[in-house]
C-alpha cells in the first residue's frame, strides 16, 4: 500500500465515523466498557481486526472521529474543548503538540508501555508512531544527466540545480511545515528567510499538496514530472523499488526532519478509562507492526520493520528536530514570514 492508498483508505473510514457510524463493534455497548471515542486526522488506518481485537480483549468498542489534517484536528479540539469530541486523541504531531497541551486540550497520561527518548510534553501525550520528511532525489535522472546527486540543503541553491526542486506549501501541507521546520533547525531564525529566497531565486516549485508534488512534478515516482527532487518521506523508497530490487529514489538524509505523532486522553472526556487502554493498545506490538503498511510510518517500538523498509527506507541517522515548545510559540510567526516571502 501506498501513503496516497493509506490516506484514501483513512479518508472512507473518517467518513463513515463522521456519519455516525460504528468503526468496531456490532451495536450497543460492548460487555463490561462501552464506547471509547478516538478523535483522528484523516489519515488514520489499520488493518481488518485490529480494532476488533481490541474490543474483544477490553470490551471497549471503537468510534472514529476525524475533523481533518494533523492542524485541523488541533483546531478541533481547541474549538470544542468544553463539549469534547471524543475521548482520545491520535496523530497529534510534534509541529502541534504544545499548542494542544497549552489550550488545556489534553489529560496527563503517558502509557506505561512508551518508549524512552521521546518528549512526552510533561507527561500529557504518547509517542506512537515516527518518520522523517526528507527531499527525494530520482536516481535515473541525475544518472543520466551525468550529475552529482544534492547531499546538502546547500546544493540546492547552486546554479546546476536550478528548477529541479519541488516542496509543499507549510501553510496548506504537513510535509511543507516540516520543511520550513527542517530549515529554520539548520539555518537558525536568523538564516532561513535567505535561504528560502535562495531558492525561489533558483526556481523552486512550490505545490499545495504532496500528491501534486509527488505524482505531478516529479520524475522519479510515475515518472511524468520534469523536477528531479521532491519533498517527500524517508519511508517514500520503499515504495519506488524496480524490478531488479532497487529503489528508483533515495533520501537526502540532510534534509531529514523528524515527526513524531502522539496518542492522548482528551480533557474532558465521558470513557477517560477506555481512552487510557486505547492508548496502550495503540503501542502493542501488533499496532506498531502494522503501522508502516497501513500509515506510512515507522513504529515506536522495537518491532521488526518490512524487510523492504530495513533495507531502502530506514529513519535518518541524525535528523533535524526542534524543540515542541518552540515551534508552538513561532508557528504563525514562521508561517507569516515565509509567506511574505513569496510576495
Amino acid at each position: 500500500m501506498t501513503r496516497h492508498t493509506g490516506r484514501l483508505v483513512a479518508a472512507t473510514l473518517g467518513a463513515l465515523a463522521l456519519a455516525g457510524c460504528s468503526v468496531v463493534g456490532t451495536g450497543g455497548e460492548a460487555d463490561g466498557g462501552g464506547v471509547v471515542t478516538l478523535v483522528t486526522h484523516d489519515s488514520f488506518a489499520l488493518s481488518e481486526g485490529l480494532l476488533e481485537s481490541f474490543t474483544a480483549e477490553s470490551g471497549y468498542e471503537v468510534r472514529l472521529v476525524a475533523p481533518g489534517d494533523g492542524g485541523a484536528l488541533v483546531n478541533q479540539l481547541i474549538l470544542t474543548k468544553d463539549s469534547p469530541l471524543g475521548d482520545a486523541v491520535y496523530g497529534i504531531d510534534n509541529s502541534f503538540a504544545s499548542r494542544a497541551v497549552e489550550e488545556g486540550v489534553i489529560d496527563p497520561y503517558v502509557s506505561p508501555a512508551a518508549p524512552a527518548g521521546f518528549d512526552t510534553l510533561d507527561g500529557h501525550l504518547t509517542p506512537v508512531d515516527q518518520g522523517d520528511v526528507c527531499l527525494n532525489v530520482d536516481h535515473a535522472w541525475f544518472d543520466g544527466k551525468g550529475l552529482a546527486e544534492p547531499t546538502t540543503f546547500e546544493d540546492l541553491i547552486a546554479p546546476e540545480y536550478r528548477d529541479l526542486t519541488v516542496v509543499t506549501n507549510p501553510a496548506t501541507s504537513s510535509p511543507g511545515l516540516a520543511f520550513l521546520l527542517a530549515t529554520i533547525g539548520h539555518f537558525g531564525e536568523d538564516g532561513w528567510q535567505e535561504y528560502w529566497r535562495g531558492l525561489l531565486a533558483n526556481g523552486l516549485k512550490v505545490a499545495e499538496g504532496w500528491s501534486d508534488a509527488y505524482y505531478v512534478d516529479f520524475s522519479g515516482s510515475e515518472g511524468a514530472g520534469p523536477r528531479p527532487i521532491v519533498l517527500s518521506y524517508s519511508s517514500s523508497p520503499a515504495a519506488e523499488v524496480g524490478d531488479d530490487g532497487t529503489p528508483r529514489t533515495g533520501n537526502v538524509e540532510a534534509t531529514c526532519f523528524r515527526q513524531v505523532e502522539y496518542a492522548g486522553v482528551l480533557a474532558g472526556a465521558e470513557n477517560p478509562e477506555g481512552a487510557r487502554a486505547l492508548v496502550d493498545f495503540l503501542l502493542g506490538d501488533a499496532v506498531q507492526a502494522d503501522i508502516p503498511g497501513s500509515m506510512y510510518m515507522y513504529p515506536v517500538t522495537d518491532v521488526p520493520l518490512p524487510a523492504d523498509w530495513a533495507r531502502h527506507a530506514p529513519l535518518a541517522g541524525d535528523p533535524i528536530t526542534l524543540p515542541p515548545a518552540s515551534i508552538s510559540a513561532n508557528r504563525s510567526a514562521w508561517l507569516e514570514e515565509w509567506a511574505a516571502l513569496l510576495g
